[in-house]
């Protein structure tokens, strides 16, 4: 970087050409300065040019053509267009630029799509708001009518982007860049050949400033500011002013506030003295303000030259700090105006600053220093970034570039620096160093520069040398050989006249061929001659040493020292072989004897010709040898030559490996092929070796009939030995084999019994494995083989295990159905007496009722117990009636089967009588679900009815919600009834009892409530009146900061508690049962599929209301109701507690309907985000609730499923039951089973008449004297028996037989079959006659069978029919299965084709189902008996409630005997009769009635005629009952009968008004008081 301060003086050349011509202008002419000036705007132009350029390059980062270029390069609008993606890439992608890559424009030039380029790049800016007045038009860029226009635009866009902080600021470049004087002149003719204008560069600033709408008044008021606060001289004032956005200023900041104040003052006094100066000569009133005072222009300046200063400071210190990234960000500031720096080169930026600024001696680089140093530098890290992409074009136009600075660069040999370059680049990437320095570089071009040098001195030798050759003379051709800068290597001068011939040689050959372009040696070929000409030098010193050494050792006859010579002076000394020594020198010195017989004369040189063009000589005596033919040259011809020399070693050589080539050794084969002869003898021998090949057929047959006469002879003497020998060798061979075969199998015994364990293990786990295999085979293959279901048929045997499992489950149904219809009785009485005890408080005289309630109650109680022990059946019924129960069976059947009979019947009655009808009845029907069959169908019932409910009663999705659907209050109440009970207790309970065991927690959202108790409160601590009024609005109350405190921390134990509740319910979905989900899941596609148009939102509101409002909410608010938690007799939630669940439930509510809380709850309204988050979880519960399969799939049950099971099933129904469904059924009948058809009708025909409860039992029943004979048939309506349901259409001979009972009998035949003979299909079977055996082991299996089946509950047993079949032989129970296979196959059921696999598919379900169907019995049973615990327990907790009601009613009897001794009521029965005292009647006109307020109207009759209606109240006998006669005009209208204990019920449940003879309204609360006053005495 020491080379880098030149640039200094370099880039202001131009500067100083131009002061200089300023200069001279002044002793130019006017035609001589005018063409000075236009070449200066030329040159300004050309600056421009290059700031924009290189402005785009910095914004596309990319190479943008050459400055003189530019302009025929942004023709096209790719470059603008890419501009404009820059600052506008919204608007601009790389997919609309017309020609991206050029390719259109670089083949065939502009095409007017190209226009689309520079429109998008004027929409850009517009976008942008850059104001239009520098907008160029599109033809000034296409057709070249205005470029300089759109390089003026591109300056203003420049400074605008700058503005925004976009972009860079553009350079000024004006006098630091050179171009040549062609480039200036070329320049100035095109803006000439044009006639364009220049535009005014330097005014771009203003002209932004104005179009962009700058106030100029502000503008000035803001300037006069700023100079009256530099005046004052505080430098905060001043920092202020600056800051103004009216005054324009940018990069002010507030910590250089005191540096900008000395500066701003200096200036403003060094332009006042100016204008002091100035001002003595001009007139007050030609004075311009701004002379004293500093322009906006000039304090910018100002700020940027103290900005400057601070930002070269700051890079001062990073640079020493050493962190490039610092650095570099340092460098980047606009306020140190400095050109662009590249981040990648950060690390060459710190490194070449810090060298710099260590050299410099105040060890500080100031802003110039600075300046060139990086833009000296950015151009290197360009340079190497072009480098790296292995661009050459890129690298030599940044060599180019004058802003780099480099020494002795010759842009001719671009190039070649390039290519330098980058092979130094590759080299210090591997070495690990990134980027090449400024020196580096500028070693690799002085480095080229001197090969570039040696390269051309290279060529003034080549010539020399040329010269010389063709002159002849060898001295001077060595001397341009041995010239430095021809750099021939192994020049030995005494090979001078070699040399020149081998040059001469071989430039005569280039000479003569026609496709050499060049007809000089060049210095390659120079140099392989000289190489050539040294290797026939060694060549002819070796003939020589081989020559002289062989004829001496032959004359000297040296035989030992033969093979040492011949080793030193042959080319391949692989040619000599040691064992063949004697042999050479034999064969040479006869051939030297030869030839030394024939010579005549004898002289003393040899000769050696080279390639038939060169001979070389050489005197033995002398030892002289020369390339030129001696003057007196006499060969010496009695000794060998050279070739002959080598002609007798190769022919020696030759017939020795001929010789031992057959049997030599691998090793031995290698030296052959070494020699010079090996490969051709190697080929010699392949060649024979390969004709023996060919012939092996004749040399086989050779060596053969050789090999064979050999063996033959030797056979026939071994023969000859074992006939000798036959019984010895008998003996031998009989007692070996014993001895093998023995120890072979004592050696398998014992390992056998060592490992007799193991043994039995791979027997086991083969077995199980074959098992295992054959039972994946029957579960999972589809067409199970016959094979594989013969060995798993006997999984289809009813075992005693089984029977007492079904008649337990049985049992036990029977129990819990019992036992659910007894619990349910006794909690609606035990309710009623609640009801009743209530009413006592309020009405002692009733107390009577209470015990004669408590007296039925007891009754119940002790009559549980008989009516069980009578629940016989129907065995306990008169034989008469048998025929009558079995219809009764066949319709119960039906209708618990076909769901549509009591799903219409519901809808048929009144809603108050369809509900008692569905708690009844129909529950009773299904046994309450007390097993999966039951279940199904009760389900089916609920779907059925639901969707016949929303077809034929809702108009509207809100319905559902706002009323009270029947079907929908059936489901709930089932599953909250003693099957669901147990669930709401899981997923409740423990969250209940926290809520209910937290004595501190308490919620209470009611703003006036809070209050009330605050002020109670206060009142209890103090002792003291409160002055605050008790009576307040919910307005008023949340006025005081405490009511606001607690309820807002109600609210977050509300939150608190709520989450709790929210956990519980959301993470025990699966506890959720079943059906309600299923039924949850019919509403959701019912509604869906009669309102299309509801949303999802809608939907699952829906959803939310039957899950949470009606099945989980009650239980939350009353939790003790619904069993929930247990509770002690006479135990019961306090007010706190019941008012917290209270609250929770209803935020609960309000969160799963989503309504948030507004009107008289907007004090709640800070829950409503609480709400939206709960209601999101409870919408994303109620959607995971409505997943669930159909109960076809969950319950594994179809149509047939009934047929195939083991039990009957059976419900326990009352005769008042069975008779109130029959009174129904007919009463409904037109409406149910409409077509005459129907089988319902079928069956109610056979019934007849609905049947009295004496002839339904039959005659003689009950005596008919009995005086309790209605009380006594009214008990005997209630006992229950049970019906054993089956279709009327049963299996029996002889009846019409349908697909599925033939194919259930078939494959019970086929079973019997299979299980005594074997077979690989059931064809095969069917087709082959049993034998004996297999017709006795069938026979015996019959008669086991049948034992079995006498043990059998007859509930249980198959029809005769079956057990008939399977009474039958073998042989005929084939031909019966052959014959139903026929008629199945005419259905469609089974098919010949494939072998009845359909109906062996069939048999293999049944064995699978088996499986399911014990395992889901197991667990029925378990459920079963779990369920009749949980019953038992209610039952329990009713008895000990029982007993709790008759302590209080005992209490309360004896405190009215103390009380009132004028009444006695006696419960023996002994005393007074009820009733023996008579009232006399009380008469009221309407008038008066309505005077007193009792009366509030009468229907169809005036006020007026009130006088005209009298009513009489007469207290009946008994006690409670009164009758009521209305009169008009004295004539007896209506009567009608008042129960008091209505009237109090009445008035529990808040109604207030009732109505009398179906038009008289009255006051329910006044009459109580009226009957209480005149009848009571109260």
């Amino acid at each position: 970087m020491s080379h880098m301060k030149w640039k200094t003086a370099g880039s202001s050349l131009y500067l100083c050409i131009l002061k200089n011509a300023i200069v001279d202008d002044e002793r130019l002419s006017a035609e001589e300065m005018d063409e000075r000036r236009r070449q200066n705007i030329a040159y300004e132009y050309l600056c421009h040019l290059e700031e924009a350029k290189r402005w785009m390059e910095v914004c596309l980062v990319e190479e943008l053509p050459p400055t003189t270029e530019l302009e025929e390069g942004l023709r096209n609008g790719v470059y603008l267009a890419k501009l404009a993606k820059f600052f506008a890439p919204k608007m601009v992608s790389e997919k609309k630029i017309y020609d991206v890559e050029q390719t259109r424009y670089k083949k065939s030039g502009l095409h007017f799509r190209h226009t689309d380029n520079t429109v998008q790049w004027l929409r850009a800016m517009e976008s942008i708001g850059l104001p239009k007045i520098f907008y160029p038009e599109t033809t000034d860029v296409y057709d070249r009518k205005n470029i300089p226009r759109m390089i003026y635009c591109i300056h203003a866009l420049s400074l605008y982007l700058f503005k925004l902080g976009i972009a860079p600021q553009i350079q000024d470049l004006l006098g630091k860049v050179d171009f040549t004087e062609e480039e200036i002149s070329n320049m100035r003719k095109e803006l000439e050949k044009y006639g364009i204008q220049m535009p005014s560069f330097s005014k771009i600033g203003g002209i932004l400033a104005n179009e962009l709408s700058v106030d100029e008044a502000a503008l000035h008021a803001a300037v006069i500011a700023i100079n009256e606060a530099i005046e004052k001289g505080i430098a905060e004032q001043t920092i202020i002013t600056l800051r103004n956005p009216n005054a324009v200023l940018t990069l002010v900041a507030e910590n250089f506030a005191q540096e900008y104040q000395k500066e701003l003052w200096e200036a403003k006094k060094g332009k006042e003295e100016n204008a002091r100066l100035k001002n003595n000569c001009i007139s007050e009133e030609e004075r311009d303000a701004y002379e004293e005072l500093l322009t906006q222009a000039e304090i910018q300046g100002t700020i940027n030259k103290v900005n400057r200063l601070a930002a070269v400071d700051h890079i001062n210190a990073v640079i020493r700090e050493g962190n490039p990234e610092n650095t570099v960000l340092a460098l980047k500031k606009p306020e140190a105006q400095l050109p662009a720096v590249y981040p990648f080169a950060a690390a060459m930026y710190q490194n070449e600053l810090f060298n710099l600024q260590k050299q410099n001696t105040t060890n500080y680089l100031v802003h110039e220093e600075l300046l060139i140093a990086v833009e000296m530098l950015s151009a290197v890290a360009l340079l190497n970034q072009a480098l790296e992409s292995n661009d050459l074009v890129s690298v030599q136009n940044q060599l180019k570039s004058p802003t780099i600075g480099f020494n002795n660069l010759d842009e001719t040999y671009a190039e070649r620096y390039a290519n330098e370059l980058l092979s130094i680049k590759l080299e210090t990437l591997s070495q690990g160093q990134e980027n090449l320095t400024w020196n580096e570089i500028q070693n690799c071009i002085d480095m080229v520069n001197i090969q570039i040098q040696e390269e051309n001195e290279r060529i003034l030798a080549v010539g020399y040398i040329n010269k010389a050759i063709d002159e002849g003379n060898p001295l001077k051709t060595v001397d341009g050989l041995m010239l430095p800068t021809a750099n021939i290597k192994a020049v030995d001068p005494e090979h001078a006249q070699h040399y020149q011939d081998v040059l001469y040689h071989a430039k005569s050959q280039k000479l003569m061929d026609p496709a050499s372009a060049s007809k000089i040696l060049w210095l390659d070929e120079i140099q392989h001659a000289v190489y050539e000409a040294n290797t026939h030098q060694d060549k002819a010193k070796q003939w020589v040493t081989l020559v002289v050494d062989v004829n001496q050792c032959l004359e000297k006859e040296k035989t030992s020292d033969i093979l040492s010579v011949l080793k030193s002076s042959v080319y391949n000394t692989n040619d000599i072989l040691p064992e063949c020594a004697n042999r050479y020198y034999d064969a040479l010195a006869k051939k030297k004897e030869q030839k030394s017989k024939s010579v005549s004369t004898e002289g003393s040189w040899l000769k050696l010709s080279l390639q038939e063009k060169y001979d070389y000589y050489y005197n033995v005596d002398s030892k002289e040898s020369s390339w030129i033919t001696p003057e007196s040259c006499l060969p010496k011809e009695s000794w060998l030559t050279g070739k002959e020399i080598e002609d007798i070693i190769e022919e020696v050589t030759a017939d020795y490996i001929r010789e031992k080539m057959w049997s030599a050794s691998e090793d031995l084969l290698l030296r052959f092929q070494a020699t010079s002869s090996g490969p051709l003898l190697r080929k010699e021998y392949e060649a024979r070796k390969s004709f023996l090949c060919e012939q092996e057929e004749h040399v086989v047959k050779i060596q053969a009939f050789w090999k064979g006469h050999k063996q033959r002879i030797a056979y026939i003497n071994r023969r000859q030995t074992f006939i000798d020998h036959i019984p010895s060798i008998v003996k031998i061979q009989s007692w070996f084999r014993m001895v093998t075969a023995r120890k072979n199998y004592l050696s398998r015994l014992q390992y056998f019994s060592d490992h007799k364990n193991e043994i039995v293990k791979i027997q086991s786990l083969l077995r199980a494995n074959k098992a295992r295999d054959d039972y994946k085979t029957l579960v999972g293959s589809e067409n199970p083989p016959l094979t594989v279901i013969r060995k798993f048929v006997h999984l289809l045997d009813q075992s005693d295990l089984d029977f007492q499992e079904e008649l337990e489950v049985a049992r036990l149904r029977g129990e819990v159905v019992t036992k659910i219809r007894g619990n349910q009785q006794l909690e609606k009485d035990l309710n009623l007496m609640d009801i009743k005890i209530g009413l006592l408080v309020k009405n002692r005289i009733t107390l009577e009722d209470v015990i004669s309630h408590r007296t039925k109650l007891n009754k119940k109680k002790g009559g549980e117990i008989l009516n069980n022990s009578d629940n016989q059946g129907i065995k306990s019924l008169s034989k008469e009636r048998r025929k009558t129960l079995e219809t009764y069976q066949q319709l119960f059947y039906l209708l618990q089967t076909n769901p549509s009979y009591l799903a219409k019947l519901i809808f048929q009655m009144p809603q108050n009588k369809s509900t008692k009808f569905m708690d009844t009845v129909i529950f009773t029907i299904y046994n309450y679900a007390s097993n999966q069959r039951e279940e199904y169908l009760l389900l089916k019932l609920f779907k059925t009815a639901l969707e016949e409910e929303i077809k034929s009663k809702v108009d509207q999705v809100q319905d559902i919600v706002t009323g009270n659907p029947t079907v929908i209050k059936m489901v709930v109440s089932f599953n909250r009834g003693a099957r669901g009970q147990n669930t709401l207790r899981q997923l409740l309970a423990p969250v209940v009892r926290e809520i209910i065991d937290d004595k501190s927690l308490i919620i209470n959202t009611n703003p006036v409530d809070v209050y009330k108790a605050w002020v109670n409160q206060l009142e209890t601590q103090t002792g003291e009146a409160s002055n605050l009024p008790y009576d307040v609005t919910t307005e008023q109350a949340l006025t005081y900061p405490e009511v606001r405190n607690k309820l807002e921390a109600s609210n977050e134990n509300l939150r608190r508690v709520i989450d709790k509740v929210l956990n519980s319910i959301i993470s025990s979905l699966d506890l959720l049962p079943y059906g309600l989900r299923y039924i949850a899941k019919v509403l959701k596609n019912s509604i869906h599929e009669k309102f299309p148009d509801a949303t999802e939102d809608e939907l699952l509101k829906i959803v939310g209301n039957l899950l949470y409002y009606r099945y989980m909410n009650p239980a939350i608010v009353a939790p003790d109701g619904f069993d929930i938690i247990d509770m002690t007799a006479g135990g019961q939630i306090n007010s706190d507690q019941r008012r917290n669940l209270g609250s929770v439930a209803k935020i609960l509510q309000h969160a799963a309907s989503n309504k948030l809380f507004e009107g008289e709850n907007q004090h709640l309204s800070s829950m409503n985000n609480y709400l939206s988050e709960t209601y999101q979880k409870f919408r994303k519960y109620f959607k995971e609730a409505c997943d669930v399969p159909e109960p076809e799939e969950k319950f594994n049950m179809d149509k047939y499923t009934d047929v195939v099971t083991v039990s009957k099933p059976v419900i326990f129904i009352s005769i008042e039951e069975i008779i109130s469904t029959h009174s129904l059924l007919l009463e409904h009948q037109d409406a149910i089973a409409p077509e005459k058809q129907d089988l319902l009708n079928e069956l109610l025909e056979l019934l007849g008449e609905v049947p009295h409860v004496e002839s339904f039992l039959g005659e003689g029943t009950i005596d008919p004297n009995d005086p309790n004979k209605a009380n006594t048939l009214s008990q005997l309506s209630k006992t229950e028996i049970s019906l054993s349901l089956t279709s009327k259409y049963d299996l029996r001979d002889g009846e019409a037989i349908d697909g599925q009972r033939l194919m259930i009998k078939t494959k019970k035949l086929i079973i019997d079959v299979i299980r005594n003979q074997p077979g690989n299909t059931l064809t095969e079977i069917l087709e082959t006659p049993a034998t004996t055996q297999q017709e006795t082991d069938h026979a015996t299996d019959m008669v086991s069978r049948a034992i079995k089946d006498s043990k059998t509950p007859d509930e249980m047993k198959h029809s005769q029919s079956m057990v008939e079949d399977a009474q039958l032989p073998l042989e005929q129970k084939k031909r019966k299965i052959q014959r139903n296979l026929r008629t199945l196959e005419q259905t469609g059921l089974v098919s010949s084709k494939n072998k009845y696999q359909d109906i062996l598919n069939e048999i293999a379900k049944d064995i699978r189902n088996q499986r399911i169907y014990r395992k889901l019995r197991k667990a029925e049973l378990a459920k079963l008996q779990q369920t009749l615990k949980a019953l038992n327990e209610k039952a329990a907790f009713y008895e000990e409630q029982i007993n709790y009601y008759d302590t209080y009613i005992k209490t309360c009897l004896d405190n009215l005997k103390i009380k009132n001794s004028r009444r006695s009521i006696k419960l023996d029965g002994k005393g007074e009769p009820k009733g023996a005292r008579r009232m006399k009647p009380v008469k009221y006109t309407a008038a008066k009635l309505h005077e007193k307020g009792v009366l509030l109207g009468i229907d169809d009759l005036q006020t007026n005629q009130f006088k005209n209606v009298t009513f009489d109240i007469v207290s009946t006998e008994d006690v409670g009952i009164f009758d009521v006669k209305s009169k008009f005009l004295g004539v007896e209208m209506e009567k009608v009968q008042l129960n008091i204990q209505d009237l109090l019920e009445m008035q529990y449940e808040g109604v207030a008004v009732m109505k009398m003879f179906d038009k008289v309204k009255v006051n329910v609360n006044l009459l109580i008081y009226l009957l209480n006053k005149k009848f009571y005495g109260k």
